[in-house]
């Protein structure tokens, strides 16, 4: 399904001000090679085409010069291995510092906001990628252990956490970036060898969001051609089955839940109508929920006697890890349910949950008002809400 274009894109990234049309590239690289060739490279839709190249002087300089119409990627590379992908626009002047043997790490790139943002989403890729190589060092380390099925179960958990932090990253990185190229590259990164960031099928709608905005806005740029041709491909593969479609916002009345507590009652979603309620999934093994918690009691303690109400949802895996969960972050005042299924849980496809935490903000009638509410947002909109 991935033609050639998208293999260069998967690549780490970064690069790309404002007069005319001449485009200007300049760096200095520490521990040069002088004398040695330098290359630049246009992507086209299927394959790389090398359009200049200069030698490295030996104070480790280099310059470019260019004349483009139109934005477009370009790689600054000395092989395969070592490269810099670049956004480039017309009128900049992009300065670039970075070390001989790795350009796809510069230490600064200035001139170009559509490369900063690039090198921006890099770092965090990055931060995922030594994650998960940390992961495998762990596993490495321990294969003669006694223990290897428990620590494989909490790796494997762990991985989990790390890929849905950088999904959700990288879906937040490019609703921001909608209408930039930025956001192309962004659909085909990898955190391992054909472990991408993004599934196609799971992640559709980002593929088709993206391919909307770039076919408004850059309808002859060769990537974006190529990029609306495989989302017909995709979209063509699910025909006949239901599109992961997120539960939506302005009004839609939720699903129902009903689900076990701790004590083994079942309390259904319904049954907290005539307050406002948080719904909200997470698990005792998710990192990025455990930092939500103080900010669910502060709102619950600020609003709960003027109406407001938590139903919470837990992707655990086993009984004892949830309660000790919600013990441990102090969460026991408000309604707790789980089958206790990890990402088998029936909420999973009946709410289309492709990450957590996620939560949304209910009115007195069950319909949504708002979603993934994080840090201060969620008592800024109560403080709204029951003003």
């Amino acid at each position: 399904m991935y033609n050639k274009l998208f293999v260069y894109l998967i690549s780490l990234l970064t690069v790309a001000g404002c007069r005319n049309n001449s485009v200007q590239i300049t760096g200095t690289l520490s521990n040069p090679n002088a004398g040695e060739f330098i290359f630049l490279d246009e992507l086209k839709a299927n394959n790389l085409a090398t359009i200049d190249s200069v030698k490295v002087s030996e104070a480790g300089a280099f310059s470019f010069s260019k004349e483009i119409k139109n934005p477009a990627f370009y790689l600054l590379r000395f092989n395969e291995n070592n490269f810099l992908t670049m956004l480039v626009e017309p009128g900049e002047r992009v300065k670039i510092d970075a070390n001989h043997d790795s350009l796809n790490y510069p230490n600064s790139v200035t001139g170009s906001a559509g490369t900063e943002k690039m090198a921006e989403y890099n770092k965090s890729l990055r931060r995922t990628v030594n994650k998960m190589n940390g992961l495998n060092r762990i596993f490495a380390q321990n294969t003669d252990s006694t223990k290897i099925p428990a620590l494989m179960e909490s790796l494997d958990s762990l991985a989990h956490i790390y890929l849905n932090e950088i999904n959700t990253y990288t879906k937040n990185y490019i609703d921001s970036n909608l209408s930039s190229l930025v956001s192309l590259v962004a659909l085909y990164q990898q955190v391992a060898p054909n472990v991408y960031v993004l599934n196609p099928s799971k992640d559709l709608r980002y593929f088709i969001k993206v391919d909307s905005s770039l076919s408004h806005n850059y309808p002859d740029y060769e990537p974006v051609s190529a990029l609306h041709e495989q989302v017909k491909e995709l979209v063509a593969t699910v025909t006949g089955k239901p599109l992961p479609e997120p539960v939506q916002e302005g009004g839609a009345t939720v699903p129902e839940i009903a689900l076990p507590t701790p004590k083994g009652d079942t309390i259904k979603l319904s049954s907290t109508r005539g307050s406002i309620v948080l719904l909200d999934f997470w698990a005792s093994w998710c990192t990025p929920c455990r930092l939500e918690s103080p900010n669910l009691v502060k709102a619950y303690d600020l609003y709960h006697r003027k109406g407001f109400q938590i139903y919470q949802v837990s992707l655990d895996k086993t009984k004892d890890a949830w309660i000790k969960g919600i013990e441990y972050d102090k969460l026991g005042r408000w309604i707790h349910v789980s089958d206790v299924k990890f990402w088998n849980s029936s909420v999973v496809p009946l709410y289309k949950i492709e990450s957590i935490p996620t939560n949304f903000l209910l009115d007195r009638e069950g319909r949504i008002i708002a979603s993934n509410l994080r840090g201060n947002a969620l008592e800024k909109k109560l403080a709204e809400l029951f003003k």
